[in-house]
């Protein structure tokens, strides 16, 4: 396991600032947490090789994509050997459709986050999923009918 790396209050603000809008320029980061360009680059620097930061990207509005249907999917195994982890872990990875994977301690073992257009799509992935994940034991879709509140920034 890792160790967590130590995030002092300059750290902590240039991360909210990230995440609020990773399009900013080092400039109006260091300005907007009082440092330098050199000492606020060095900073977001080391914080991505220390895997603080894992990536920079542009988030979608699914809807207007063409992905306005979310499916949360509960899946129970009957299996949990090495192998069989790895086989699920490898589909999952090459199914698109799959936006979020959770392996969960309790009743349910893994929860997916799947987003398609329409339940045409839904099926086709159902069809396709089940039939390259063997020992499932029960799978149960969830349909998200309104997205409340949609977040990918930490409470930090």
């Amino acid at each position: 396991m890792t160790a967590t790396p130590e995030l002092d209050h300059l750290d902590r603000a240039i991360l909210r600032l990230l995440q609020a809008d990773a399009s900013l320029s080092l400039a109006e980061i260091a300005a907007q947490v009082g440092l330098t360009a050199t000492p606020c680059w060095k900073r977001i620097r080391r914080m991505e090789a220390e895997g603080v930061i894992t990536a920079r990207v542009a988030l979608l509005d699914p809807a207007r994509v063409g992905l306005g249907v979310s499916v949360f999917v509960a899946l129970e195994t009957g299996e949990h050997s090495a192998e069989w982890i790895g086989r699920f872990a490898r589909v999952v990875a090459d199914m698109p459709e799959v936006a979020e994977c959770w392996r969960l301690g309790g009743d349910v073992d893994y929860l997916l986050r799947v987003v398609v257009p329409d339940m045409a799509a839904y099926d086709e992935f159902y069809r396709r999923f089940v039939a390259a994940v063997p020992s499932l034991r029960k799978v149960t879709g969830r349909f998200a009918m309104e997205r409340v509140k949609a977040t990918t920034a930490l409470p930090i």
